[in-house]
């Protein structure tokens, strides 16, 4: 944390994350190539670099799966989020992964090619008016550019230099690399796949992913009606009795933000649960002395005035709250970043805890 750019430092958690990352990717094609060539019925023996490509190819594909699973599993169980806090690392090693199978592809498929390869690639198949046969390497090409572009700009300069918002949607490109993915495979491999092994899995990989999101959504929605009681435009978050000392409720505002309201020596603040420096989650962060630590990069905000402690210049917005027969209600608008806001006395509800 600083008053301008600096790079976040890795702690033990992300070296663990990585780590773990890394033995399960390499577990993965270790079995993949040594073990199934022995298991999988081929009419014909089938070339090792064919197999190397599709080890590689499954094995982005089911990463990228996961990468899109750790998402709506945080929003339905909080014991997932230490996976979510890292997920940046996972995306860059999925396009390592996904490289490697595109360089197979080249080397192997297009080898005989009188053209280039890379010419061979984008014009050896042009029936794109037929679904039977359709060129699925204009899928697999648009995912592969798309998990680059993400893995190029994973970085934290280039969330300061695009900033947050802007940052923020480029990434939502996962969705159209995962679509053009699920694209290739089905027009591709699935086509011509003998055993019905990886059809099965990727069938069930997928609708898992999509199922996933939806309940997701559906969970969030539930609790986004439950917050929808309001007294004169102020939304309820929950119960006095729910709140417990040093943590924060998360509560989502008809706008589509999210506040976090705090219990601070039995006193209530509340200030947006996005840090300013990349969105991450400040209600599930630890409070101490008022001061509020981001789970993600260690960003620390005043929950009163929603300020970084001094040298540091970062601020989100604060919001009014009030309570009213034992119900913790917050004003949906937004005070400006940095404003502050006397902290509101809770008294013990009788028979809280």
């Amino acid at each position: 944390m600083s008053v301008k750019y600096i790079p976040v430092q890795w702690n033990k958690n992300k070296w663990w994350y990585d780590g773990i990352m890394l033995f399960a990717v390499v577990c993965y094609l270790w079995v993949f190539i040594e073990i199934t060539p022995h298991i999988l019925n081929h009419e014909s023996p089938i070339n090792a670099q064919v197999h190397n490509a599709r080890a590689f190819g499954s094995c982005a594909f089911l990463m990228l799966s996961v990468i899109l699973t750790i998402g709506p599993l945080a929003r339905l169980d909080n014991r997932f989020l230490p996976l979510l806090y890292n997920r940046r690392h996972f995306g860059v090693m999925t396009a390592f992964v996904a490289l490697a199978h595109a360089g197979y592809i080249l080397d192997w498929y297009f080898a005989f090619s009188k053209a280039g390869k890379y010419e061979a690639l984008l014009f050896a198949n042009t029936s794109y008016t037929q679904l039977l046969g359709f060129p699925f390497e204009a899928f697999g090409i648009f995912a592969l550019l798309c998990l680059l572009i993400l893995a190029t700009t994973s970085h934290d300069f280039w969330m300061k230099f695009l900033t947050p918002p802007i940052w923020k949607a480029l990434h939502y490109l996962i969705y159209a690399a995962y679509i053009s993915v699920v694209a290739h495979v089905s027009f591709g491999i699935l086509q011509d796949q003998q055993n019905q092994a990886f059809p099965i899995l990727f069938v069930v990989v997928a609708c898992a992913v999509v199922g996933l999101h939806l309940l997701a959504a559906i969970s969030e929605r539930k609790k986004a009606g439950e917050h929808e009681k309001s007294t004169d435009g102020w939304i309820e978050v929950c119960a006095t009795s729910e709140m417990n000392e040093g943590y924060a409720k998360i509560a989502k505002l008809p706008k589509g933000d999210r506040v976090a309201v705090f219990l601070q020596d039995g006193k209530l603040s509340a200030i947006s649960n996005a840090c300013a420096h990349q969105n991450g989650p400040l209600g599930e962060g630890k409070i101490l002395n008022c001061l509020v630590t981001c789970p993600w990069h260690g960003f620390q905000y005043d929950v009163t005035n929603g300020r970084s402690p001094a040298p540091f210049t970062e601020t989100v917005p604060t919001y009014n709250l009030a309570v009213e027969n034992d119900r913790v209600l917050v004003d949906p608008e937004a005070n400006q970043p940095g404003t502050f806001v006397e902290p509101l006395v809770l008294s013990k509800p009788k028979g809280g805890s």
